[in-house]
């Protein structure tokens, strides 16, 4: 395993951390992970030299304020000396949030269900203006401060879904170790993106990066156009290993985590991380890269699967429609596309398609990616229903 400094922080962290937001459950229920598959894949990790495990309040929830299964999960999974191995990562639930009491209420809370004293790197998740706004004017620096000062955190960061320059105006608004950003070869414009990344990187934050494979789109299911890129390249990897090793190439990333749910994802990222040196992909490499992103451009819905989204109040489906939605106009022709439309209605049950949305907004509160996505199930209606 690979291991680069943590920016300011100077602790050394693993190229590969492991997200516990996509771990294996067992009949399809998120809130109900399976134990026996997921601590066997967090601790084979470990063993094989991880040592960022990353989680959140909300993860592996039922889309209630009460905490999700992950966090819970990652206590059973770091016994029998696997805390003392790892640094832990957790995300303050910054929309939940209406008082400075309750930045103490869910860190202890969290303290609790992590089963640890001290969490290492602990994030205000998923900010954005309005939680940035909210959090600051109720004293989220002398917050944080007062946990380090106490213990109960070591490192004080950020995740974030925004635009550029609000990033640049949280990174200047207070003395943090790190932050958290999605950045993939997709998203080199997105959000935060490749200037945010550098911004952030000549500040001395460290930088931990997610959805590097986005929610799995870079990795599986790829399509055809795509596909023919790589298969084309006289270097031969798998699109996973492709797009990790784009994010690794990047001198300022120093942790990417991949929410991995099988083992053979596990072996396989293991793998590509023992040659995820900074700087080390060839120009004929990212030529490759470059010409797979321009094929990938054809994706309608910039959706990565995260389910913040779920459950939508009256059962659609919103993933799963973003799936069928985007694979629509990846496919050539009229004979390939009414077979999906088939598809779409013979396996989606009907309180799932897009057509029964009711426009309530719910969904669109709650999107990282900030998709319109009342709009775009009309148009998946149109399309399907």
């Amino acid at each position: 395993m690979l291991y680069r400094k943590f920016g300011r922080t100077n602790e050394l962290v693993s190229v590969l951390g492991f997200g516990c937001m996509r771990l294996p459950v067992i009949n399809g229920i998120g809130t109900e992970i399976d134990d026996e598959k997921a601590i066997a894949m967090v601790r084979l990790a470990i063993d094989e030299g991880v040592n960022y495990v990353d989680t959140a309040y909300p993860y592996h929830g039922d889309g209630s304020h009460k905490g999700g299964a992950s966090e819970p999960f990652v206590a059973r999974a770091l016994k029998d000396g696997y805390r003392e191995r790892v640094k832990l990562a957790t995300k303050l639930p910054s929309w939940l949030i209406k008082s400075r009491e309750d930045m103490d209420k869910y860190l202890n809370e969290q303290l609790q269900r992590l089963e640890t004293d001290t969490i290492d790197f602990y994030l205000v998740h998923a900010l954005n203006a309005g939680t940035w706004r909210t959090l600051s004017r109720l004293g989220i620096g002398e917050f944080l401060d007062q946990a380090i000062q106490d213990g109960r955190i070591r490192y004080a960061g950020f995740s974030f879904h925004d635009e550029l320059p609000l990033f640049k105006e949280i990174v200047d608004a207070y003395q943090w170790s790190f932050c958290q950003i999605q950045y993939n070869y997709l998203d080199e414009s997105f959000q935060a993106g490749k200037e945010g990344l550098e911004y952030a990187a000549s500040k001395g934050l460290g930088i931990t990066i997610m959805e590097p494979l986005r929610g799995g789109k870079l990795a599986k299911d790829i399509p055809g156009a795509v596909q023919k890129v790589f298969d084309q390249s006289v270097v031969k990897r798998t699109p996973a290993e492709w797009a990790l090793r784009w994010v690794w190439n990047h001198p300022e990333v120093h942790v990417t985590l991949s929410g991995m749910n099988i083992m053979e994802q596990v072996e396989e990222n293991l793998r590509t991380a023992d040659a995820a040196y900074a700087g080390s992909l060839a120009d004929e490499e990212l030529d490759v890269i470059m010409d797979a992103e321009h094929a990938f451009r054809r994706t309608k819905v910039n959706c990565t699967g995260c389910n913040y989204c779920m459950p939508c109040p009256v059962g659609v489906n919103i993933p799963r429609n973003f799936i069928y939605y985007n694979e629509y106009y990846f496919l050539d022709s009229d004979n390939q596309r009414k077979s999906l439309q088939e598809a779409y209605t013979a396996n989606m049950m009907l309180e799932e398609w897009a057509s029964v949305c009711v426009e309530c907004g719910t969904c669109e509160e709650q999107c990282p990616q900030s998709i319109n996505i009342p709009e775009e199930m009309r148009n998946v209606a149109e399309l399907f229903n």
